[in-house]
């Protein structure tokens, strides 16, 4: 039986990858809640008895059409929703990574409207998700 999203009874563990190409980052405008119309990494939700990592590649696989390539974990962040009375309405465990694009074309399924390659320091001033924000100033700060 498929685990609830909304008002779940444990929090749901969701993979993602910020995928640079140059100076540029990829995100995406989401379609769906939590955070609908906001710009995110490409991820999604980790099935059970998938491995964290492979759940990232297959997720960015999924949402944007791209091979890529884990460098390493950026940030493990929570996104928790409230409805108006309070309660969790969605809980998440964001597990981040640092990738590169190894081949495809981005094209995008349902999950998202749009996609744009920003440079990290735009991202500081667009609708994005605040863990967006977060795993992006992580990866400017990250040592070189």
């Amino acid at each position: 039986m498929a685990r609830k999203r909304e008002y779940p009874m444990l929090p749901m563990v969701g993979a993602g990858a910020l995928i640079y190409k140059g100076n540029s980052v990829l995100l995406v405008k989401r379609n769906n809640e939590p955070n609908k119309g906001k710009w995110a990494l490409p991820g999604g939700v980790v099935k059970v008895g998938e491995r964290v990592e492979d759940a990232a590649r297959r997720e960015v696989k999924e949402e944007v059409g791209l091979e890529i390539r884990l460098e390493g974990l950026l940030d493990v962040l929570d996104d928790i929703h409230y409805d108006g009375k309070g309660r969790v309405l969605y809980h998440y465990v964001l597990v981040s990574y640092l990738a590169s694009s190894q081949g495809g074309k981005v094209k995008l399924n349902g999950e998202s409207e749009e996609y744009e390659w920003f440079s990290p320091t735009e991202v500081r001033s667009i609708f994005a998700t605040d863990n967006t924000k977060k795993v992006v100033q992580r990866y400017l700060d990250r040592p070189r």
